[in-house]
């Protein structure tokens, strides 16, 4: 049976989750988290770092779970590569998700592969038709496979496509329209890619759908000053920039509430660090619900 997304809706998202930012899960926090319990709406994993049938990041993974809630991302499946999904990886991502539960699954619009390579990036599509019936096509087939809605994570891009046809909102819009997915908004990368190519940050957030919005990341990027083009890095190394937390505040005054994810994987900090910029996410969302309770 195909996918559809009014089959799928289930128990509602516990309210931490809803409620309460989330931070990246790191094997250097398992002991704090386990010995500290702080208070945070969940945890994200990304998929393949959890794919085996067992060993400590498994272990970890189900005794921190029995406490938070989760949601998964996945970086691996290559939903925009021009061959077939892996059946035997997309398999092993469904047993994860059936075995954890996610509130999320999450995946990007890139592709990692080709032929019979697999290249450790998230490289950019094209936009155009082709891209978007190949894309489209695996979107189903993933949700498919996972029987729930995936959301489909916007990229952080350094070069354009003369090929593409139309702009990065409008093929998201169309791949959501089409296939029933959700999205997930990385301001971030919105603010790594319009710096790239010159162009509005605020602009982008006002012209993204946002009604497919499920989940929201926040995260910390690089800037290289190279002499020729500088550049902005979604390097996921820093901690969430000032230009970050204003296109924050303006999405969520724009479209209201979402999820939220402090997104870290280099130069990790303390498990104290990430909560406080939780906290200040959380700040944030409260000011926002409460604003729109007044309106």
């Amino acid at each position: 049976m195909v996918f559809t997304p009014k089959q799928s809706q289930g128990a509602s998202a516990p309210s931490s989750f809803i409620e309460t930012t989330g931070i990246s899960l790191k094997p250097s926090y398992y002991h704090d988290i386990l010995d500290r319990r702080p208070e945070l709406g969940f945890f994200e994993i990304h998929a393949e770092n959890y794919l085996s049938l067992g060993g400590p990041a498994r272990y970890y993974l189900q005794k921190i779970r029995e406490h938070y809630a989760f949601t998964i991302h996945g970086v691996g499946l290559s939903i925009g590569a021009d061959v077939p999904l892996d059946p035997s990886h997309l398999q092993r991502i469904a047993r994860l998700v059936d075995e954890v539960q996610p509130e999320v699954f999450s995946e990007h619009l890139a592709w990692s592969t080709h032929d019979n390579v697999f290249l450790n990036d998230l490289l950019p599509v094209a936009y155009n038709q082709a891209t978007l019936n190949r894309v489209c096509e695996h979107i189903d087939q993933l949700q498919s496979t996972l029987k729930r809605q995936v959301l489909i994570e916007n990229p952080s891009t350094y070069f354009e496509f003369h090929r593409s046809d139309r702009s990065e909102i409008d093929f998201i819009a169309e791949m959501a329209h089409r296939t029933g997915c959700g999205l997930l908004l990385d301001i971030n990368n919105v603010e790594v890619s319009c710096f790239n190519h010159r162009s509005n940050p605020f602009d982008y957030i006002n012209r993204f759908p946002s009604r497919a919005v499920g989940q929201i990341h926040l995260a910390g990027h690089s800037l290289d000053e190279n002499t020729t083009i500088p550049l902005k890095i979604d390097s996921h190394d820093t901690p969430v920039s000032h230009e970050v937390w204003d296109l924050y505040q303006h999405a969520l005054t724009t479209m209201g509430d979402r999820p939220t994810l402090i997104e870290r994987d280099g130069h990790l900090p303390t498990l104290s660090v990430l909560l406080a910029e939780a906290r200040q996410a959380d700040h944030i969302r409260t000011n926002i619900r409460q604003e729109s309770r007044h309106e």
